[in-house]
């Protein structure tokens, strides 16, 4: 999934719960636009070199910590990365929903679309609450 915020999604796919979510992720990249210099923050999953440089080639900046055991870390901006807490966050109130939690649904499209109505009724309670 890619928000903009702790409030809005950009765009998602599923992917079977066996498979890494890494080479959907380049597949998510390559449907997307970007204006130069987006920052996109990412989960140290999607560190790979070629995640990283298809973000690069696709305009983004990518803000990923390296994995522990790479042998040439680079660096990236500490203060910037603490704000994955918000798309963390995001998946929490996600996750509120039973049914997506769950994964009750065998069929991906019903269970596409319950993650759609989660996500409506998630913004009808966000305006409403201000």
């Amino acid at each position: 999934m890619v928000t903009s915020s702790d409030r809005s999604v950009v765009t998602f796919s599923l992917t079977p719960g066996s498979a890494h979510d890494a080479p959907e992720c380049l597949a998510l990249l390559d449907s997307m636009e970007c204006v130069d210099g987006t920052i996109l923050l990412m989960d140290r999953a999607y560190e790979g070199n070629n995640v990283r440089a298809k973000a690069i080639e696709k305009g983004f900046v990518p803000v990923v910590p390296p994995k522990k055991n790479r042998r040439r870390p680079w660096d990236y901006d500490k203060a910037l990365y603490k704000r994955r807490n918000e798309i963390e966050r995001f998946f929490l109130r996600l996750k509120r929903f039973r049914k997506v939690f769950t994964r009750y649904d065998k069929l991906d499209v019903m269970f596409m679309g319950v993650i759609f109505f989660a996500l409506i009724a998630d913004a009808i309670v966000s305006v409403n609450s201000l």
